[in-house]
């Protein structure tokens, strides 16, 4: 199915659609007319296939530098706070939208019945999922269901529909998906169980993005989210994939070369054979891509072993490296580099290479074989929508809802605990005692239930980590001011000899003054150049952008493009973007 898959999207995106997307008023695909296609399941399935397009590409893995999720060489614009008001572009471009439009006002000549049903259900699905991403970068949009003509004024000035109107009707989408599409278990095409993993989705996006805005009726999209996510785990076969092997199931789960479908319900294929790649690999194992790295931030809101607070120990950001990530939540060591690591299909252990992570911390999450490291060569199957974001959803919108129970949360988090053997998630015990680290990130969290909606984003920082939902989660939880926080790395008392793998052999000197030697295998690096340490001896990827701001009036949307405005007058900017 996965070679299937690519070979029939690169025929039809090179065979009948243009690789224009930039006008409301686009014409209908060239060589497809509404006389002469449309008539049978081939014709249905070769049209909707066009509409993958839409997926992303390497911002599945890297969309999380924009964030304080991954810090790369230079920090993103909405890190820095220096977005601009572009004059096009800027992802207000409407022609995937014609062409779905397109099809489900020329659908119904087909000759099935069954097939009609699923292929407006496809259709509408990516309608929804088109409107979900403009509702997340510029809010209000003007909505439309039908094809427009270049003379049609009226609809091309249209104003925005209100935000609840846009959603509602996302909703109706998904809700049609959910009820007309195939109900199969496909990791490369839409189904059933695709809608309802993005309904789950949205209503999460939505309610939470409500609630934290003191906007009324919010409950009703945290709703939706429950509904959905039940749906997929009472009655859907997905599950937490697991072998039994705590130490490696995670990261086998992201390092395999095709999709593990009894837990990715969609992914974005990749091919050696159709030389389809990525460079996932390159990002993360070379100098030259960007340098990612984790966070100081998030190192530490990993669990210990035993499910104990490591931030609740003195001086927890002064300690060295072996003993800091030693008896960690599994899925530290199986996302960056520890002692112990080895590359796939390697028994070679291997330090992390500061010359390749500016905070230290060097990411693996996603990389294979070194046969892959080739920019572009990368071959891993990119997940859009897994089943451990399902149930972090469901426990979420719980959770903030007020009906979250013990039984909703092992059914939920602690199935994802389970898989690295951590100890389960209580209830009782985080509302009772929240942590008090994750608060100082999170000051609008609240209530009775503040406890466990604390753990509850540390588990999906964790668990979704560069996996391009940060960004979102900070905008729906209005959490924008934790962008502004110090960025950090990896703790070094001073200049001096360090192994960073326990086994008694030196991995990094960092000097002052003259290089101090040339011994192979050993990374040197200068201290005020080459690296750079606070006055507590953490790595400061950008110290000359420890001062940053977020516009809590402005920042949490997109501007739309100056000349979209002149266009359409009946537009007006968002707020602070005037």
């Amino acid at each position: 199915m996965k070679l299937n898959q690519l070979f029939f999207t690169i025929a039809i995106s090179l065979s009948l659609f243009s690789c224009s997307d930039d006008f409301l008023d686009k014409q209908p695909l060239s060589e497809i007319t509404a006389e002469t296609f449309f008539n049978t399941e081939s014709d249905l399935r070769l049209y909707t296939n066009s509409f993958y397009r839409m997926w992303p590409h390497t911002s599945t893995y890297n969309g999380d530098a924009d964030t304080d999720n991954i810090i790369e060489t230079n920090l993103s614009d909405i890190m820095r706070g220096t977005r601009l008001v572009p004059t096009s572009g800027g992802g207000w471009d409407w022609a995937y939208l014609r062409d779905i439009n397109f099809f489900l006002e020329h659908y119904e000549k087909a000759d099935n019945e069954e097939a009609k049903a699923h292929y407006a259900g496809v259709a509408r699905f990516f309608r929804a999922r088109f409107y979900f991403d403009k509702l997340q970068r510029f809010g209000e949009v003007p909505w439309y269901e039908t094809t427009i003509q270049p003379d049609d004024i009226e609809a091309l000035q249209k104003p925005r529909d209100s935000r609840q109107f846009v959603v509602d009707k996302i909703l109706e989408d998904l809700n049609f998906a959910i009820e007309n599409m195939r109900a199969w278990q496909d990791v490369y095409e839409v189904t059933k169980y695709t809608a309802l993993a993005l309904k789950s989705r949205v209503g999460l996006y939505e309610g939470t993005y409500e609630k934290y805005r003191g906007i009324s009726g919010y409950e009703k999209y945290l709703e939706a989210s429950i509904e959905a996510s039940e749906e997929l785990i009472q009655n859907s076969p997905y599950e937490i994939y697991s072998t039994g092997n705590p130490q490696q199931d995670y990261s086998n789960l992201f390092n395999s070369h095709a999709a593990i479908g009894s837990e990715v319900i969609l992914a974005r294929a990749y091919s050696e054979e159709l030389n389809i790649g990525h460079n996932v690999n390159y990002y993360t194992t070379t100098g030259s891509f960007g340098m990612p790295g984790m966070p100081k931030d998030l190192v530490n809101s990993y669990l210990n072993r035993d499910g104990t607070r490591f931030t609740d120990q003195a001086n927890f950001n002064q300690i060295f490296f072996t003993e800091e990530v030693e008896n960690r939540d599994p899925r530290l060591s199986q996302t960056i580099r520890t002692p112990g690591y080895t590359r796939k299909g390697q028994s070679i252990e291997l330090a992390p290479n500061l010359g390749a992570t500016m905070t230290g911390y060097q990411i693996t999450k996603f990389v294979t074989e070194p046969v892959y490291d080739t920019n572009g060569q990368s071959i891993t199957d990119l997940p859009l929508f897994r089943y451990a974001e399902v149930l972090l959803n469901y426990a979420e919108a719980k959770a903030e809802l007020g009906t979250l129970t013990q039984e909703d949360l092992d059914k939920s988090i602690n199935e994802l605990r389970a898989r690295v053997d951590m100890p389960p998630l209580n209830l009782e015990m985080a509302n009772n005692n929240p942590d008090s680290f994750l608060a100082d990130q999170y000051p609008a969290v609240s209530g009775n239930n503040k406890g466990v909606i604390l753990e509850i984003r540390r588990e999906r920082r964790i668990e979704l980590f560069m996996e391009n939902f940060r960004w979102d989660d900070i905008v729906r939880w209005k959490a924008g001011q934790t962008l502004t926080q110090p960025i950090r790395g990896m703790y070094f008392p001073g200049p001096g000899e360090y192994d960073l793998t326990g086994d008694g052999e030196i991995d990094v000197v960092l000097y002052t003054g003259t290089r101090p030697g040339n011994v192979s295998g050993v990374q040197y690096y200068k201290l005020g150049s080459d690296k750079f340490l606070d006055e507590n001896g953490l790595i400061n990827p950008h110290p000359n952008f420890d001062s940053r701001t977020f516009n809590e009036n402005k920042d949490y949307l997109f501007p739309i493009p100056r000349v979209e405005l002149q266009l359409n007058p009946n537009l007006e900017q968002n707020p602070g973007w005037e």
